[in-house]
């Protein structure tokens, strides 16, 4: 399965051009774009070549699901300072995702020892999820809301799972003594503008529907 420290990088090449990283599936060669399937049971995520990513392409096969690929800007996202602290969250990054295993919102957050579950209050979801309603279109189990609030940051994004494991990775990896140190903190600047290039944007039309350029 993939280990955070594969998840912070893409895929590397040799200098033949044959990849290194293989399909966690069947072991073919993966290319730089591969997809990524969640096992729902263990929450691990594998890399997945294109005729295994075929495969569980569909809701819950074989235990598992194909991540999807939209990446989505909640450009005039409504998450005010609040409305974060009923959500009782000690950090400033989470993310957020409907779980059916446990059968409801499940908040994480990203820090040295890797995710940390934090205990989401219910009442508290609910008004997000009122204030935006594109919260729900979220797919379950493998599409999440993505939260940076850090050194004054408010961004927020919708993802999938992969991309938040990603963030972890990062930091995990990278963190050094009690604050992380400038080369942590410069590698998740560049993993933030990096999601902002492939992301799109959605504006939320109160009056009418969701819009996304």
């Amino acid at each position: 399965m993939t280990r955070l420290r594969e998840l912070a990088r893409r895929t590397p090449v040799a200098m033949d051009g044959e990849a290194l990283e293989h399909c966690d599936l069947c072991d073919a060669p993966l290319d730089a774009d591969h997809r990524h399937v969640l096992d729902l049971a263990s929450r691990e995520i594998a890399c997945a070549c294109r005729p295994c990513a075929l495969l569980f392409d569909r809701r819950g096969a074989g235990g598992r699901r194909l991540l999807p690929e939209r990446r989505l800007q909640l450009v005039d996202f409504e998450l005010d300072d609040p409305l974060w602290e009923e959500l009782r969250i000690p950090v400033d990054m989470a993310f957020f995702f409907s779980s059916s295993a446990a059968g409801r919102v499940v908040a994480y957050y990203p820090g040295p020892m890797g995710a940390t579950e934090s205990l989401l209050g219910l009442e508290a979801w609910e008004a997000l999820a009122a204030a935006n309603p594109v919260l729900g279109e979220m797919e379950p189990d493998v599409e999440a809301l993505l939260v940076n609030r850090a050194r004054g940051a408010r961004g927020h994004w919708l993802v999938p799972l992969d991309e938040c494991y990603r963030l972890v990775a990062v930091i995990r990896t990278g963190w050094k003594g009690l604050t992380g140190g400038r080369e942590v903190w410069e590698e998740i600047g560049r993993f933030f503008a990096e999601l902002d290039r492939r992301s799109k944007e959605m504006r939320w039309d109160r009056s009418s529907s969701a819009s996304a350029r």
